[in-house]
Formats: C-alpha cells, structure tokens, sequence
C-alpha cells in the first residue's frame, strides 16, 4: 500500500461505508420496509441499548488517552451528548433511547438490566470498548468515522418506521432526530484528525482496519438478532415475546 493523499485517504474510508456499514443488513432492510413485526422491533431496541449504554464508555476511553487539552475539550462533548447533564437539561441520547424502549411497551428496569440481551450483542459491544482502550488513539478515533455514513441510515429509519408500523410515534423516535445534528459534526472532527494522523501506509492501514472493525462490530448485532428473533434460533435466557413488557404495552 503506498501512501495516500487526505483526499485519497478520505475515500478509502467512505468506501469502507459504502460496502461494510450496517445499512446493508438485510434486518435493517426489514425494519426499515415495515417488515417487521411489533416484537421484532422491540427486539432490535432492546439489544440495541447495550450499543447505546457503552457509547459514553468508549468515549471516555478514549478522552482519557488525549494529552492535548483542546482535543479533550472538542471529545468531551460526546459525553454530554449522550449522558445529557445533572438535570437532564439537554436530555441525553441514552434518555432519548429509553424513550424508545419505553414507547414500545418494554419494562425500563429490565431493559437497563441486559439481562435479556443476546449474549453476542454484548460480546461485540464489550470488544469495541476493549478496541478504543487497547489499540492508538488514531485507531480509536477512526473506529468512530461511522458516524460518516449514520445520517443516510437514521433518515431511511425514521420515515420508514413512521410510515410502516402505528405504533412508532415521532416523539420515540427523537434521539435519531438529535443525532442528524450531532453525528455529522463528530464525524467532520474525527475525519479531520484521522486525514491529518494517518500519514504513513502503516498508519493509514491501521485507521482503514479500525474502521472495518467497527462496521463489522455493528453488523454482528444484527446478525444476532436477525438469528434469534427473525430466524427462529433458541436464545435461552434471552428476551421473548410477552416478557418484560410494561402493563399498559399493547
């Protein structure tokens, strides 16, 4: 691999989206189209809070590796995005999940448990924390670039749920409406850094493998829950239709 200019090095990266991000997954694909069924949903929703429960871990990770206190400043803002502020005054985007969950008839507590998350869902969010923790921080922060491709997936998500199932209401939706915003901004950053770090074929290696790692760490979600909850396959221990829901859930 010889070395790439930033603006090679910027395409490498969005092809890596192109071909590898999660938006390809034929479970998306079904939930996108209304395909699913209620349960379906609530399925994805609740694994998929392990997802959103380990976001602000993994940024921390990778705050406390930044030497550099304007980098420190600039990351700092992703915890708050998510974790919101003492008084909820912006809420957070994990608020802003629960709100989901909740909208789809799931007890909080037992969601907030995991206990019945699929065992490879939080297999796979364990390991991209152990990734931002023990790899550079260029890999770290490259890991993150998916956010590059997540506003053409939320804008698919949100018409196509509104427009399929009744029982999706704008008001559930919102924390992929706060993420149109907030994503591209942390991706521009996060690009920004890797095009002027990734200098070497070394260097730029490692940030186009960090980021195939996060694709495919996404992507093993899915392969899970479209395993279990479309395929069939027993998951003992793990959430079924009729467990867990609130009283008043349809």
């Amino acid at each position: 691999m010889s070395t790439l200019t930033p603006a090679q090095m910027e395409e490498a990266l969005r092809a890596v989206g192109e071909t590898r991000y999660h938006h390809l997954h034929p479970f998306h694909e079904m939930l996108h189209s209304g395909a699913c069924t209620k349960d379906q949903v609530r399925a994805w929703a609740l694994n998929r809070y392990c997802y959103q429960r380990i976001i602000p871990f993994k940024d921390a990770a990778i705050l406390a590796r930044m030497e550099s206190t304007e980098l420190r400043r600039i990351w700092r803002q992703r915890l708050i995005d998510h974790d919101g502020e003492i008084d909820d005054h912006p809420e957070g985007g994990l608020r802003r999940w629960l709100a989901l969950t909740d909208g789809l008839g799931l007890d909080r507590a037992y969601v907030t448990s995991m206990e019945g998350a699929l065992p490879a869902v939080r297999f796979a969010c364990d390991a991209y924390v152990a990734f931002v923790r023990e790899r550079s921080l260029l890999e770290a922060i490259a890991s993150s670039l998916t956010e590059m491709f997540s506003p053409m997936i939320i804008k698919a998500r949100v018409s196509g749920m509104l427009k399929h199932y009744p029982f999706v209401t704008p008001d559930i939706l919102r924390y992929f409406q706060n993420r149109l915003s907030e994503a591209p901004r942390d991706a521009d950053f996060a690009l920004d850094y890797v095009k002027k770090h990734a200098t070497t074929p070394e260097t730029q290696s490692a940030a186009l493998r960090a980021l195939e790692f996060k694709c495919s760490m996404l992507w093993a979600q899915l392969d899970a829950i479209q395993h279990v909850y479309v395929n069939g396959a027993p998951a003992p221990g793990a959430w079924a239709p009729g467990v867990a829901l609130r009283d008043a859930a349809a």
